[in-house]
This record gives structure tokens, C-alpha cells and sequence, in this order.
């Protein structure tokens, strides 16, 4: 929670920098004389960007169970060994990582796994069948252990906040531009014109192409601490260097849109920035140079 507060803080820091900074360069009074009030337009862009994002998060474990038609296996009544050592697994997993149990799931597909859910003490992990049957038990439990690395650092919190962040800026940088383009080089001195929509939109797609390069290297980035987590609570960085190495030598199962983030395996990009996963070679190998405790 602590780390969720300044991450918070040090954000909103930025914005109102960025807002002084434009008042100095005399920006913000030439747009504020023609018309544009930027705290107004501020306060709009934070509640654009975090709000879509942050609905999202919370009816994360919704969507995951409807979109993959996950079954929940219940806890208490197992439906076979299989089942019982799963829950067994993550349960302890859990307990080591010192987060509540996580609900348990398993949905028809190739190999992967995912993690969701907006609360550390309520998430839901997920596996595929695919990788049940495709890996042992020692590398199913260091991949059951990087999606509760996961859950432990609050990696879908954070991940919703840099997308609200970059959101906000998406919205707030495009529209600031737009009204500069509309009144200033096009001299439209009456309510904003075409040339402020064009500009928006334009703006929207280029900073929105930047804003997910951002979001992808700390997806990236959250991929190596998973990993190193899951070898921390196992005591030993092979099983899960084992797993990845197993995942390389199969197809790996692609996971709705919304999640792809949050699977072991990461989805196809069109270059190594936007990739939300480090390519597999270089995540064993972080794994190889690392000290586990």
C-alpha cells in the first residue's frame, strides 16, 4: 500500500509540474487568455485515463473466468488429485509469499498461466490444461510461483496506475496541442474547429503509441521480478528455469487481449518495445545471475 501511495504521489508531482512549467513558459496564460483552463482540463484527463483502467482492474477476475471459460475449482471438494495438489500448491505458495489464497482456476487451452484480480488477499490464479499436461510437477510449481510473485507485488495494481497515468497524459498533452494548433496557426478565434479535432485525434494515436512502449518495458520489467520471486520461494532458481526452458520448446497459448500481459508467456509483437514479455533467453539467463537467499 505504501509503495501504491508514493507511486501515486510522485505522479501527481509530475502533473503539477508539468502544469507550473507550462504557466512559466507562458504556455498555460496564453491558453488560459484564448479560452483553455488547464486544471480544468487536467482534472478531465485524470478521470478519462484512470477510470477505464481502473474498472478494468476491478472486474479483472470476471472477465479472466468469462474470457477463458476458467473453472474455478473449489477448495474444499477437488475434483481429483490433480485438482487437490494444484490448490495445495498455490495455498502454500501463498502462505510462504504472505498473501491470502488466491482463487484457483484451470481453463481448456495451450501451455500458460495467468494472475488477476484488483486485491492481493483476493486474486485468482489460473492455468491452463496445456500446460498441465506439458510440464512436471517441479515446473508447474515455479510457474504457479511467478503468477503469486505477481500477486505478492501488486504487479496488476501498478500496472493500472502507469496506464492511468499515461492515459491521463495521453488525453492532456493531445488536447493541449489541438487547442495550440486550432487558435494559434490556424487563427480560429471562435469555438474550436476541425483543426482541433484532426489534431486530437492525430496526437491521441502518436502518444498513445509512445504511452505503450512505456507500459510494455515495466511489463517487461515485472517479468524479471516474477521470475526471480518464484525462485525465492521455491529456494532454487532451476525450477523455473526449467519452465521457461519449457516453454520455448512448445507453442504457447494465446490469452484474450486483455490479459496477455498477465500470462507466463507473452504474446507475439511487432518489435522487442512493445513486447509486454522479455524475450525467454533472457529471462533464464537474469535467472542464471541471480542469488537466491
Amino acid at each position: 500500500m505504501k509503495r501504491i501511495f508514493l507511486f501515486l504521489l510522485t505522479n501527481i508531482a509530475v502533473m503539477v509540474v508539468l502544469s507550473i512549467t507550462m504557466n512559466v513558459l507562458g504556455v498555460g496564460r496564453y491558453l488560459t487568455a484564448n479560452g483553455l483552463d488547464l486544471s480544468q482540463l487536467l482534472i478531465f484527463s485524470a478521470l478519462v485515463g484512470f477510470t477505464g483502467a481502473i474498472i478494468s482492474l476491478l472486474i479483472s477476475k470476471w472477465m479472466a473466468k468469462t474470457s477463458t471459460g476458467a473453472r474455478v475449482i473449489d477448495p474444499q471438494a477437488p475434483a481429483n488429485a490433480r485438482e487437490a495438489w494444484l490448490v495445495d500448491t498455490v495455498h502454500q505458495l501463498a502462505d510462504r509469499a504472505g498473501i491470502g489464497h488466491p482463487e484457483v482456476a484451470i481453463y481448456e487451452g495451450e501451455p500458460n498461466a495467468f494472475a488477476t484480480g484488483a486485491f492481493k488477499n483476493n486474486a485468482l490464479v489460473a492455468v491452463s490444461s496445456g500446460l498441465l499436461e506439458s510440464m512436471t510437477e517441479e515446473e508447474i510449481g515455479a510457474v504457479l510461483g511467478h503468477e503469486i510473485s505477481h500477486v505478492a507485488n501488486g504487479d496488476m495494481i501498478t500496472l493500472t496506475l502507469i496506464q492511468g497515468v499515461v492515459n491521463t497524459f495521453v488525453v492532456f498533452l493531445a488536447r493541449v496541442i489541438g487547442y495550440f494548433v486550432d487558435r494559434v496557426l490556424l487563427k480560429n478565434d471562435k469555438d474550436v474547429g476541425l483543426g482541433y479535432y484532426a489534431t486530437v485525434i492525430v496526437c491521441e494515436i502518436v502518444f498513445g503509441i509512445l504511452a505503450s512502449v512505456i507500459v510494455a518495458w515495466f511489463s517487461r520489467r515485472r517479468e524479471y521480478r516474477a521470475d526471480a520471486g518464484s525462485a525465492h520461494l521455491l529456494g532454487a532458481r532451476e525450477p523455473m528455469i526449467h519452465a521457461l526452458a519449457r516453454l520455448g520448446g512448445v507453442q504457447a497459448g494465446e490469452l484474450p487481449k486483455t490479459f496477455q500481459a498477465s500470462g507466463i508467456a507473452g504474446a507475439q509483437a511487432i518489435s522487442a518495445i512493445f513486447a509486454s514479455h522479455p524475450p525467454l533467453a533472457a529471462r533464464i539467463q537474469a535467472l542464471q545471475t541471480m542469488r537466491v537467499a
